[in-house]
């Protein structure tokens, strides 16, 4: 680790230049054996600055709305496509301006913005939904029942594909190649008929694919492309998120104070419910350098933000020596998911942002104050 971490303010997110570059590495490696696009989907990892660095690997980027069309745009300049749930009327002239790949989720949402699109000659797709789960993530499943995300069989509409050129599908969240392979059985089992027959030119795989993972199967991964490419004859898209900032960034935090309650309770900077959401959205634990299990090691403490909200636990960890007041602790992975949903409930401050340069240095990138606060409110 790093030393020049425990010298920075906290709290503060840094991320590893040359961690993101050995992603990226082997996702440049996949795409080229599988003849394959890759993009980054700006919804886990959105931080700008290392945009022309991903730019050199990966064909562009994708979008959930406006917004991120037009930093995918502005900062990468390469594709971008865009998929969201339900296009708001007012943002569509412009997503169409920005917008390679246009995903629509539903019928009604293509027929209303169908002529639009295509006098603007964008490349138009249907996000289908193959009802087949390989999760257990509810809240992550867009396969589960009553999902809102991606049109049935049931309610597929074939007389109404004149202009679409692709299909996208997107099941997985964290997953292996396997889910995808079990995945893509059940899209072609209920879609893979209108491929050929409509001459489409793509389909996207979408994300969740932890393709940078060490114990991830990339040869089945890029067997199982070029196998669909070669029985469609069409470009296949992935658009993986954490794959690009896997493992490759920190949240430094300090001790504020420690107050006792049956258990030791470490109170930090750093609040699981403003600064890392998905610590009580998945929920998950996040590793911590130099810590262990609850009862590994010999002083057990729970990690917890300063907010008013009762909740606010990161979880259980113990170290090898007591904790004390202004210790500094590292998170790890906290690149993605954690800037991009980040907020300021109780006026909390949004921890400070800075690249750790493959030199080893720590370039400032940005931080955050009163102003961030005040500018979201009225």
């Amino acid at each position: 680790m790093n030393k020049l971490l425990y010298s920075i303010e906290t709290p503060c997110y840094v991320v590893d230049e040359k961690r993101i570059e050995e992603n990226l590495i082997l996702l440049a490696e996949v795409a080229k054996q599988a003849d394959c696009k890759i993009l980054l989907a700006q919804k886990a990892f959105s931080m700008f600055a290392v945009y022309p660095l991903i730019g050199r690997y990966l064909a562009g980027t994708t979008a959930s709305g406006l917004f991120e069309a037009k930093l995918g745009h502005e900062k990468m300049g390469k594709e971008t496509h865009i998929f969201s749930a339900a296009y708001p009327e007012k943002d569509f002239d412009e997503i169409l301006k920005l917008c390679d790949h246009i995903s629509f989720n539903s019928f009604t949402q293509w027929e209303k913005y169908r002529e639009k699109a295509l006098r603007a000659k964008k490349s138009c797709g249907i996000r289908i939904n193959p009802q087949h789960s390989t999760q257990g993530h509810g809240i992550y499943d867009p396969c589960a029942d009553g999902s809102r995300l991606g049109v049935t069989r049931e309610n597929f509409r074939e007389d109404l594909l004149d202009g679409i050129e692709g299909l996208h599908f997107h099941t997985l969240c964290e997953q292996n190649s396997d889910a995808l392979i079990e995945t893509l059985a059940a899209v072609e089992e209920k879609f893979g008929e209108f491929i050929p027959r409509m001459k489409m030119k793509w389909v996207n795989f979408g994300g969740g694919h932890h393709i940078t993972r060490k114990d991830y199967d990339r040869k089945a991964l890029i067997d199982c492309i070029k196998r669909f490419k070669d029985k469609y004859h069409v470009e296949v898209y992935l658009e993986p998120g954490e794959a690009v900032a896997y493992h490759a960034g920190y949240l430094v935090t300090s001790v504020l104070d420690i107050v006792r309650n049956g258990i030791e309770i470490a109170l930090l900077d750093a609040s699981a419910a403003c600064h890392m959401p998905d610590v009580i959205e998945m929920p998950y634990r996040p590793p911590l350098f130099q810590s262990g299990l609850p009862q590994e090691k010999p002083y057990p403490y729970r990690l917890a933000g300063s907010t008013c909200l009762a909740g606010d636990v990161i979880g259980d960890y113990s170290f090898d020596q007591p904790l004390e007041i202004g210790d500094k602790l590292i998170f790890e992975d906290m690149a993605i998911y954690s800037m991009v949903k980040n907020n300021t409930f109780n006026g909390i401050c949004l921890p400070s942002i800075a690249l750790l340069q493959k030199d080893g240095n720590i370039e400032p990138i940005r931080n955050f104050g009163y102003d961030d606060f005040k500018g979201r409110l009225s």
